[in-house]
């Protein structure tokens, strides 16, 4: 079985989550590939939450994670790489549709807005859901060919 590689981009807001993730992520066997930012100092989120979506999109991984304040923004973002599905999400249940229902290839999370304790719950959750397919897969289509 494939080990499943993971991109990861945040601004400053999103910085100590997604530090939190990836250690998640690499303790659960996934590989990342950490687009950054580094620190806390003040950033603006294209500059690293594009490159990690555009790694999703080009294949080069498989999923992506992106985060930072709220997660809007970011999610806008990761939305206008060709091939990339992202959704925001602030529960488990909305993770789970998101994958379930959207094939969502990009998760958005803001920091601000859950605690580390659900993020970490919403990462599993998406990643362990899959693709109903059905009524679904004519809508992603639908999705993907308008980009």
């Amino acid at each position: 079985m494939k080990t499943l590689k993971i991109a990861l981009g945040t601004d400053h807001a999103g910085f100590a989550y997604k530090e939190a993730i990836n250690i998640f992520l690499l303790e659960k066997g996934y590989q990342t590939k950490d687009f950054g930012t580094f620190s806390e100092e003040s950033v603006d989120y294209p500059d690293f939450v594009r490159p990690a979506a555009e790694a999703v999109g080009e294949g080069l991984c498989d999923l992506g994670i992106v985060l930072g304040g709220s997660g809007n923004g970011e999610a806008m973002a990761a939305n206008k790489v060709q091939g990339v599905r992202c959704a925001l999400c602030w529960s488990v249940d909305t993770a789970k549709l998101a994958k379930q229902h959207n094939n969502a290839n990009v998760l958005s999370l803001g920091q601000r807005q859950i605690s580390k304790e659900l993020a970490l719950e919403i990462v599993d959750a998406w990643l362990n859901a899959t693709f109903e397919g059905g009524r679904h897969k004519r809508r992603i289509e639908m999705l993907d060919s308008s980009s």
